[in-house]
């Protein structure tokens, strides 16, 4: 059995949602969403990313991580202030030993609900369905959830494949 935490980044709310994945079978085991305050400095926004997440991590122990990708916003200036969060983010999880693995937002979605442009209310209601213990309630920690379970059912598939050597074919 692994844990793992699937991470959904942003400045100003990062989601994060950790499971037990034991090849098919999923557990939630709990989530959560990190606020950075927007008055203070963009460091210090930082670190409160980092420190949050710190603090899920050393609680539940998790053995891998899995962040979704960037994607290009309409802002030249989101997309910059995304990417210095999603580095933070990136740090933090490497600081706490832990592999790290990227999706798509896309691939998550497909992974989930089957369809890669699926909106926010559907991703919610499949990891409902998915882990029914889930706490979820904002729609950063249930996105988080789903980067978790995309990770899980890739690993899963991944580690198949090198069993039974199909990967060589």
């Amino acid at each position: 059995m692994t844990i793992l935490i699937g991470i959904d980044p942003g400045l100003q709310r990062t989601g994060w949602g950790i499971i037990h994945a034991d090849t098919n079978r999923l557990s939630f085991i709990d989530c959560g969403v990190v606020k950075s305050d927007p008055e203070l400095g963009l460091a210090e926004r930082l670190k409160q990313l980092h420190d949050g997440l710190r603090i899920a991590i050393t609680r539940h122990q998790p053995q891998e991580a899995a962040v979704e990708e960037t994607f290009v916003n309409k802002s030249g200036s989101s997309t910059l202030k995304l990417g210095q969060a999603r580095g933070a983010i990136l740090l933090t999880l490497s600081l706490c030993g832990l592999d790290v693995y990227e999706y798509g937002a896309n691939l998550v979605k497909k992974s989930v609900v089957g369809s890669g442009h699926a909106d926010k209310h559907q991703i919610g209601m499949m990891v409902k369905m998915l882990l029914p213990a889930s706490t979820a309630t904002q729609a950063d920690a249930a996105d988080a959830l789903a980067v978790a379970i995309c990770h899980a059912h890739h690993r899963s598939v991944s580690s198949w494949q090198l069993a039974v050597g199909s990967d060589k074919a």
